[in-house]
C-alpha cells in the first residue's frame, strides 16, 4: 500500500502503511514455522492452510490456486510470499472470515423448516407515520438478499384503485401495481429462492378482486397457486425456486383504527421509542422477560389485541372475493380463545400466526414449548410493536429461539437489532433461508421440545482473537475522529444468542494509531452455537463527548472458519466499508 501522512497539530507529519514490521508477534511466529529461507512455498502454504486455518481437506491445487489469485495484489513472488506477502495475503479479501458464499443447506425441507429474510412495511422510505412510501426501499431489500416483503394495500383516494401506504398516518402513498411489478423485475436478482409478499389487506371485494387481477397479471406462471384453500404442508424453498407466494388475511379495519389509537395512546404516555444514538442502545435480551400473572388474563390480552379472523365470524360484505381466495397460498389467522388456542396445531392444514414483539414477548414467558412445537409445522411472523414510530428493532433471537420463521423487520432502519439480522442471513450462502437447527424440529412421540428457557450445558468455546485493524485512515477523514491527533479506538467482541450465552467484551483502547494492534484473546463459552452470533464493534474513545462510531459487523458463529481472517467492517447503516479490516482468529474448542 502506498505511503501515507498525516498532519498533527499543523506542525509535522506522520506516516503510515500497512508493513510486515506492523504484523502481530503470532503472526511473524507462524510465517517462520512454515517458510524456509524466508519463503512460504506451495507446500508450506497447504500445509498452514491444513494445520492452522483447519481447512482440512486443502490440496496443494487449492494451495497454488490461492497464491495465484494473490497475483494482482503484488504480494506473490515466483517461489512464494515473503513475510510480507504472507501478512498482507492474511489481511485480504481473499481470507473471508465465512464459508465461501453459495447455497449449501438442504433446500427440501418444508418452509416452515427455515429462519426467512423478512421486511415490514416494505414501502416505507423512513419512518412509520410521515415518510413517503415507494417501491425504492422494495427493490432495495430484494437485492439484498430480503425475501419477504411486506404491502398493506387501501382504497385509494377516489375507491377505485389500490393503493400501498401505512393507514391512518401522514405516509404519501404509492400504486399497488407499481410495487409488483418492481418485486417481478428485482425478486430473484439477489437469491433464486421464493420471494413472499405479505398484505396487509384494508380492501372491499372489489378492490380486492381488482388486486388479485393485478397480481396475477403482473406475475403470470411465477406466482404459486397451490389449487386447494390449505396446505397439509408447506412445499420447499427448492420447490418454490423463482416463484412468488402470496400470504394474507380478510380486512379488519376496526383493528388497524384501534392500532392506530393505540399506539397514539403510547406515544403520549412518553414511552421510549427506537434504538438511542447513531448505532442504538444495548440488545434486550429474554433474561428482562418476566412471568404473566395468570395465563388466562395473558390469553386475554392478546386475543383482544388480534380478534378472530375465521371467514365465518366476519360480516357478509368482509367476506374475500374468490379470485383473491385462489392466489392466497400461506393462510393467516388467528383462531378463537386466546394464545392456547394460537398455538395448537392442526394436523390437517398450516398457516401463518402474527404476533407484535410485545405479544411475543408475553407469550414465550408462558407457551415456550408449545411455540416452538407450532413452528415445527406453521409459520409464525413477529413484528415491531406500534410505538416504533422511527423504524428502529428489536431482538430477533427471541423469535429465532423459538422457530419463529418471519421475524419482521423494518430494512430502513438501522443500529444494532439490524445487525444481528444482517449477520444471520449472511449464513447459506446470502440466499435469505436458514435452515434451523435440528432441535428446534424434533416433533416425533418420544422426543423433548426444545425449551429455550432452560440453561443447557456448554457444547463448545469459541476462542476470538482480536490481533489489529487497519483501513479507517483510508475511508475516513483525517479529522473525522480527533482533529488533532490520531483516534484511539477500542474493540467490542461479544455474542447475541440464547441469555446463557450472550455477552459483550471489551479490548483496552490503543492511544493515537490509526493501525491499532491489540492483541488481545477471549473465550466464549456456547450452550446453543447453533443460534449464535457473533458480535464485533469499534469505537474510538472521546474524553468529553460520546465515543465515535469506527465500524461493525455480525457472523453467523455456526458458519464461521477457523483460524485467522480478515473480517470487513460495515458502516452502522449496513454499507460495507471499502478499507477497513479487522484481522483475527478463530478457535473452537
Amino acid at each position: 500500500m502506498s505511503k501515507q501522512t498525516y498532519r498533527v497539530c499543523f506542525c509535522f507529519r506522520r506516516r503510515f502503511r500497512l508493513a510486515a514490521a506492523e504484523a502481530p508477534v503470532e503472526i511473524k511466529t507462524l510465517f517462520e514455522r512454515y517458510s524456509e529461507n524466508g519463503i512460504v512455498t506451495v507446500d508450506h502454504f497447504r500445509r498452514f492452510l491444513i494445520e492452522v486455518q483447519k481447512e482440512d481437506k486443502a490440496t496443494t491445487e487449492d494451495a497454488q490456486g490461492i497464491l495465484d489469485s494473490l497475483s494482482h495484489l503484488g504480494i506473490f513472488h515466483r517461489k512464494g510470499l515473503n513475510l510480507e506477502g504472507f501478512f498482507k495475503y492474511l489481511f485480504s479479501d481473499s481470507n473471508p472470515p465465512l464459508l465461501p458464499p453459495k447455497v449449501h443447506h438442504d433446500m427440501t425441507a418444508p418452509l416452515s423448516h427455515y429462519f426467512i429474510f423478512t421486511g415490514h412495511n416494505s414501502y416505507l422510505t423512513g419512518n412509520q407515520l410521515s415518510s413517503d412510501c415507494s417501491d425504492v426501499p422494495i427493490i432495495q431489500a430484494l437485492l439484498g438478499g430480503v425475501r419477504v416483503i411486506e404491502l398493506d394495500i387501501w382504497p385509494n383516494s377516489s375507491k377505485d384503485n389500490v393503493d400501498v401506504l401505512h393507514g391512518g398516518t401522514l405516509t404519501t402513498p404509492v400504486e399497488l401495481l407499481k410495487c409488483l411489478k418492481s418485486i417481478k423485475e428485482h425478486a430473484f436478482t439477489a437469491s433464486e429462492y421464493p420471494v413472499v409478499i405479505t398484505l396487509e389487506d384494508h380492501l372491499t371485494p372489489d378492490l380486492q378482486a381488482k388486486a388479485a387481477e393485478m397480481v396475477t397479471q403482473t406475475f403470470g406462471d411465477i406466482l404459486y397457486s397451490p389449487g386447494q384453500e390449505y396446505l397439509k404442508e408447506f412445499p420447499s424453498p427448492e420447490y418454490l425456486k423463482k416463484r412468488i407466494i402470496i400470504s394474507t388475511k380478510p380486512p379488519k379495519e376496526y383493528l388497524e383504527a384501534k392500532e392506530i389509537k393505540e399506539n397514539d395512546n403510547d406515544l403520549q404516555k412518553g414511552k421510549a421509542i427506537g434504538d438511542e444514538g447513531a448505532w442504538g442502545r444495548e440488545i434486550s435480551n429474554l433474561k428482562g422477560l418476566t412471568v404473566a400473572n395468570d395465563k388466562n388474563d395473558l390469553d386475554e390480552e392478546v386475543n383482544i389485541e388480534e380478534e378472530v379472523l375465521d371467514d365465518g365470524d366476519l360480516k357478509p360484505q368482509q367476506l374475500a372475493a374468490p379470485q383473491y381466495k385462489r392466489i392466497i397460498t400461506i393462510h393467516a389467522g388467528k383462531p378463537k380463545g386466546g394464545l392456547h388456542e394460537c398455538f395448537k396445531v392442526d394436523p390437517d392444514k398450516v398457516r401463518r400466526l402474527s404476533l407484535s414483539e410485545q405479544q411475543l414477548e408475553k407469550a414465550v414467558v408462558t407457551y415456550g414449548k408449545e411455540i416452538v412445537r407450532f413452528t415445527q409445522q406453521n409459520i409464525l411472523r413477529v413484528y415491531p410493536k406500534g410505538i416504533r414510530v422511527d423504524s428502529s428493532n428489536y431482538n430477533p433471537l427471541i423469535g429465532w429461539t423459538h422457530g419463529a420463521q418471519m421475524v419482521a423487520f423494518n430494512m430502513q432502519g438501522h443500529g444494532r437489532s439490524l445487525w444481528l439480522m444482517n449477520g444471520m442471513f449472511k449464513a447459506n450462502g446470502g440466499c435469505g433461508y436458514v435452515k434451523k437447527p435440528d432441535f428446534l424440529l424434533k416433533s416425533g412421540p418420544h422426543e423433548e421440545v426444545f425449551d429455550p428457557k432452560v440453561t443447557l450445558p456448554v457444547k463448545k468455546t469459541l476462542k476470538v482473537t482480536v490481533y489489529m485493524g487497519e483501513g479507517w485512515y483510508y475511508d475516513f477523514n483525517h479529522t473525522h475522529f480527533d482533529l488533532y491527533s490520531p483516534p484511539d479506538f477500542y474493540a467490542r467482541v461479544g455474542i447475541a444468542g440464547v441469555p446463557a450465552d450472550s455477552v459483550m467484551k471489551k479490548t483496552k483502547t490503543l492511544e493515537d494509531n490509526w493501525v491499532p494492534n491489540w492483541n488481545e484473546e477471549f473465550e466464549f463459552p456456547l450452550t446453543v452455537p447453533e443460534l449464535a452470533l457473533l458480535r464485533i464493534e469499534v469505537h474510538e474513545y472521546d474524553m468529553s463527548e460520546k465515543d465515535d462510531f469506527g465500524g461493525q459487523t455480525c457472523l453467523p458463529v455456526f458458519e464461521l472458519r477457523s483460524g485467522i481472517r480478515a473480517v470487513p467492517l460495515h458502516g452502522y447503516k449496513g454499507e460495507k466499508y471499502k478499507s477497513v479490516k479487522l484481522l483475527m482468529r478463530f478457535e473452537f474448542v
